[in-house]
């Protein structure tokens, strides 16, 4: 069993182990299941479904609360972040062009300065389940990406517009995403998941 490997190897008691296994499920990374165990858990079409919405309506509120606390500083940072994106997105490098992608929006998300507001949106952003289908996405829908990134960097330093358009700007963006994600997310699960394919920790 798993879990008498983990015990042995770490030099832990049952107890830390199994603590630390229900974080995981809070972080949406394991199921556990009665009597049976722990199991990495299958991302569903469900959970994405629920996600986009949410947080789509939560960055666009931290883009309205950041519009007019951006700093300098932070809009330059935006603009580096791009440089790296562009940069990525001319060598097809996917993994790079989304790490930075993260970072971009997490500049703005932190100028809300609203804790609750970033915390939530830290649980929503980080699934580190999902990493293979951001990736596929990222190859489907590249252009378009850099595109609304650039005009969203555009209205923070030219402070042109209502803090309620970035809103709308922000919260489109994602909103927009769902239906391409799903489908790089279709393409990429030749099968539905039986229970028998998950990936078994303990």
């Amino acid at each position: 069993m798993l879990e008498e490997h983990l015990k042995n190897e770490f030099g832990i008691s049952r107890t830390p182990l199994r603590e630390a296994f229900r974080i995981l499920e809070k972080e949406g990374l394991v199921e556990i299941l009665p009597r049976r165990g722990a199991f990495v858990k299958r991302v569903s079409r469900k959970d994405i479904e629920e996600n986009f919405p949410v947080r789509a309506t939560l960055e666009g509120l931290a883009a309205r609360l950041a519009y007019q606390k951006l700093t300098g500083q932070e809009i330059e940072e935006m603009e580096e972040i791009f440089g790296y994106m562009e940069k990525a997105a001319l060598e097809r490098d996917f993994t790079d062009y989304s790490v930075h992608h993260f970072a971009l929006h997490e500049v703005f998300i932190n100028a809300s300065r609203n804790e609750t507001l970033i915390h939530l949106l830290r649980n929503l952003r980080v699934h580190r389940l999902w990493h293979r289908y951001t990736i596929h996405y990222y190859r489907e829908d590249l252009d378009n990406s850099l595109k609304i990134h650039r005009h969203i960097i555009d209205m923070f330093r030219e402070k042109r517009v209502s803090p309620e358009e970035i809103e709308r700007v922000v919260r489109q963006h994602i909103e927009v995403a769902l239906e391409p994600f799903l489908t790089a997310m279709e393409k990429l699960e030749e099968r539905p998941h039986r229970d028998s394919d998950r990936q078994e920790f303990c």
